[in-house]
């Protein structure tokens, strides 16, 4: 009875995708009939499907626009000495760009012979994704945009590629900082500068695990802090943040504020300061100057109300319990050229 064999030769993390490395034999008659564009290992199996089926048609159609071939006569004049093939698929890459996914795969062949010998390939497939959501028909499935295959004096159980381009595994994609600058991007591309969220070793997005314990629950919880810049000033910055939650999912982060009651002599913030009430509280979206102290597990803003920086507030945010809570809150509100803040909230320092 002929009939499928697969038997998986290793398991090869690919840095984004992890896929097991497997090998899939099939005999010369009754060959398994596989079509599945479901992912890119499945594609490339089911191409070595139509071939061991000798339905070359099928597998011409998983090429996109740029065909293996001259033309259709060609490609399958091109297996007319192939008996049967055996593939082996190792650890699938991808990149997004414009509307695509593109999908790097390794791939190693042993191509059995009308004469009882057996050739081995081997090289890297290409295959690309079409946004669905922006497609109109005809439809575009995923499909095989090139493979780069060649002659391999290695045996067969050793010719897969460990993976594809410069040798390195790619690296892994961070999917919850991509949702977490996706959600910013929504909320914000219009009211923030967009060139101070650029990634790079100065400025950018900053990011921050966070190991904690909530007060009923013993197990360790691992949270991500992001900070985004959104605007900036003479003298301030703002910052926006997102944390994720136990879910997966990200939420924006809303910052408790005293609202402020402030009297200066003759109502002249250039006079005496008289008195500073806090009448209320508020929620803000911004922060200024904020950072996050990982030794502390706060968030500290510090605001200027002018250059000089005689005059500021200055908020204290204290992680506990899963969220930020405020817990301390000092105001120099006297615009007479000295740093003297006084405290009006302090729940960070009482017994």
């Amino acid at each position: 009875m002929n009939r499928a064999l697969a038997r998986t030769v290793a398991t090869v993390v690919s840095g984004c995708l992890v896929v097991a490395a497997s090998t899939f034999a099939y005999a010369d008659t009754d060959a398994v009939y596989i079509d599945d564009r479901s992912d890119p290992a499945a594609l490339v199996r089911s191409l070595y499907s139509a071939i061991n089926r000798h339905e070359y048609a099928r597998a011409w159609d998983y090429f996109g626009e740029t065909k293996p071939a001259a033309d259709f006569e060609s490609f399958a004049k091109g297996y007319e000495g192939t008996t049967s093939v055996e593939v082996a698929t190792g650890g699938v890459s991808e990149e997004g760009a414009a509307g695509s996914i593109y999908y790097t795969i390794p791939v190693a062949i042993r191509a059995g012979q009308q004469d009882g010998g057996e050739k081995v390939f081997s090289g890297c497939y290409t295959l690309r994704q079409l946004s669905a959501q922006t497609q109109e028909p005809p439809f575009k499935p995923l499909h095989i945009e090139k493979g780069e295959l060649k002659p391999d004096t290695s045996a067969f159980e050793n010719a897969l590629p460990a993976s594809c381009g410069d040798g390195s595994m790619p690296p892994q994609r961070d999917t919850t900082r991509e949702k977490a600058k996706a959600v910013f991007a929504a909320s914000y591309g219009e009211r923030c500068d967009a060139s101070l969220s650029e990634d790079d070793e100065t400025a950018g997005v900053a990011d921050y695990t966070i190991r904690h314990h909530t007060r009923n629950d013993d197990a360790e919880k691992e949270a991500r802090l992001f900070r985004f810049p959104c605007r900036r000033g003479a003298y301030n910055e703002t910052f926006v943040f997102f944390l994720t939650d136990d879910d997966g999912g990200v939420r924006q982060l809303q910052f408790a504020e005293p609202e402020l009651d402030i009297h200066y002599a003759n109502d002249d913030i250039e006079g005496k300061l008289e008195a500073v009430n806090v009448v209320g509280y508020k929620a803000a979206d911004e922060l200024m100057n904020a950072d996050y102290d990982e030794a502390t597990y706060s968030i500290v803003a510090h605001s200027r109300w002018r250059g000089v920086g005689d005059a500021s507030s200055t908020g204290t945010w204290l992680f506990r319990d899963g969220r930020f809570s405020l817990v301390q809150y000092e105001v120099d509100a006297s615009y007479d050229g000295e740093i003297n803040p006084q405290t009006v909230l302090d729940y960070n320092t009482a017994p």
